[in-house]
C-alpha cells in the first residue's frame, strides 16, 4: 500500500465511523496537529502513531519489506 492509499484508508475509517479528528487525537494520544498534517499528507508518522490511530479505529497495520537487488 502506498502512503497516499494509507492515508485515504485512514480517512475513511474515521469518516465511516463519524469519528473527528479532535476525538481521534484524544483517544489515540497522537495529537491533534500531528494528525492534521497526516491526513493532509503533509506529516510522516512513526510506525508507532500508524498504530495507535489503526488500533483506535479497529484497523490493522500490516509492513511488507521488500528484497531489492542491484546490478554489480
Amino acid at each position: 500500500m502506498h502512503f497516499t492509499e494509507l492515508i485515504n484508508a485512514i480517512k475513511e475509517r474515521r469518516n465511516a465511523l463519524q469519528v473527528t479528528q479532535e476525538t481521534l487525537a484524544e483517544l489515540s494520544g497522537v495529537g491533534l496537529r500531528t494528525l492534521k498534517q497526516f491526513e493532509s499528507g503533509k506529516g510522516n508518522p512513526t510506525l508507532k502513531t500508524l498504530q495507535k490511530i489503526a488500533d483506535v479505529l479497529g484497523m490493522e497495520v500490516n509492513l511488507k519489506l521488500k528484497t531489492v537487488t542491484r546490478n554489480k
